[in-house]
């Protein structure tokens, strides 16, 4: 009799944990998605100056509220993947010629050059000369993206290949690119500036890109010369402070490292006899035993200490990512520097963003931006679900660097109305 009088409250019990069910998937496409945080404009760290004031005139993008797509824009690790496995939606094919440079041990440094597809907004020749990210060439859909809408915007690129990442180009030397080696980049710059003696430079670096582009400017200052600008985007400063938290698990940096590291391993050994080969004149340091461990390495921290830091006769990963990290060549950068990040970037741990947050407060070249949102090289933009073709990333940065030229052009008319008067009177 009360078995009876308990069934009719069986189906609300059910009913009861359908709804929690429910209730906690929810819960967590809403943790996981990030869906209750505000969207606003990119928190700016920058010393107030005649420059400063005029970007901020100039630049809308630094004070407007940056709108991920509503649904998955908010995720930090969404943004990054998306990236990471499709590039960009609906890539252009900008045509470009393939150059071909010889370094002094051998070489062969490859770049890629698109023309102007319209007239710079200032009349002006402007170059930007472009350092992908980790192990990217001018192939990579948010570099070809990039580069078309920049085309249209007036600027003559040239992409580097980052040395050993494109798959048809062969090594001509047991060398392949590292995190911070600039000699590719600056043969690059180098023939830019010879083919096109009237033109200035904007320089343009991701991720690893930036590492290297802020080094090389830092590192000579003759490297400076008709340089307008340089923009970084969402580089880690300092490998030797990184390394400790891509070996955490916290954001997935650990998986992401397992990731990366495997890429890296897959584009070594496809150049196994070019660098590991019995007829090669290997570094003293790389030896055999060094492509053993190199199939069992997990991390790019063992691919570096055991191949990558040989290749320049480092002699402990410490130095390696001393020498190579653009952190202490940061402050030796006198042009205007935007220095770009996003908070929510999975690779790039809040500890490193303390770096461009200091260099901005006691440099007035410097101006460091924040967005909430953006992942690590995301920074999509779209209404609910679907991402636009270009991204808030390349609206920025052409944006700035117009900026610049605008700048640089109203300092000519200036120092010119000086001249004129001084010789009237």
């Amino acid at each position: 009799m009360n078995a009876m009088l308990e069934t009719p409250e069986l189906p609300a019990v059910f009913d009861g944990v359908k709804l929690a069910a429910v209730a906690a998937v929810l819960y967590v496409i809403v943790r996981c998605l990030n869906l209750k945080s505000p969207t606003a404009p990119p928190d700016l760290y920058f010393q107030d100056s005649g420059l400063s004031r005029f970007l901020l005139k100039s630049c809308p993008l630094l004070t407007k509220e940056y709108i991920p797509p509503l649904i998955w824009g908010k995720s930090g690790h969404m943004q990054t993947a998306l990236y990471g496995k499709m590039g960009r939606v609906r890539s252009p094919h900008p045509y470009g010629h393939r150059k071909f440079i010889t370094m002094s041990d051998g070489a062969t440094s490859t770049f890629d050059l698109f023309e102007p597809l319209a007239e710079h907004c200032v009349g002006d020749d402007v170059t930007m000369v472009i350092c992908p990210g980790i192990a990217n060439h001018s192939e990579k859909q948010y570099i070809r993206t990039f580069v078309d809408y920049a085309q249209k915007n007036g600027y003559r690129c040239a992409v580097l290949n980052h040395l050993g990442a494109l798959p048809n180009i062969e090594l001509t030397s047991p060398r392949m690119f590292t995190y911070g080696c600039t000699w590719e980049f600056g043969a690059m710059v180098n023939y830019i500036k010879k083919a096109y003696p009237f033109t200035q430079l904007v320089v343009v670096g991701f991720s690893l890109g930036g590492n290297i582009v802020c080094k090389y400017l830092g590192e000579i200052q003759a490297n400076q010369e008709r340089v307008l600008c340089c923009v970084s985007v969402c580089q880690g400063y300092s490998a030797l402070r990184a390394q400790e938290t891509f070996m955490q698990w916290d954001q997935c940096r650990r998986f992401y490292n397992f990731l990366m590291a495997d890429n890296m391993k897959k584009i070594i050994l496809s150049h196994r006899q070019a660098l590991f080969g019995d007829h090669v004149k290997k570094p003293q340091s790389l030896e055999d035993s060094d492509l053993s461990r190199l199939y069992t390495a997990t991390s790019l921290m063992q691919i570096d200490d055991n191949v990558m830091r040989k290749f320049h006769g480092y002699t402990s990963l410490k130095e390696y990512y001393e020498e190579e990290s653009c952190m202490r060549y940061l402050h030796r950068i006198y042009v205007p520097l935007m220095l770009v990040n996003a908070a929510d970037d999975p690779l790039v741990h809040e500890s490193l963003l303390t770096i461009p947050k200091s260099l901005s407060e006691k440099r007035e070249n410097v101006m460091f931006v924040l967005p909430l949102h953006g992942g690590h090289l995301g920074f999509f933009e779209g209404s609910v679900l679907f991402p636009e073709p270009l991204t808030w990333m390349d609206k920025l940065v052409v944006e700035y660097a117009n900026a610049i030229c605008q700048w640089e052009r109203s300092k000519l008319q200036c120092s010119d109305t000086e001249q004129v008067e001084a010789e009237l009177e």
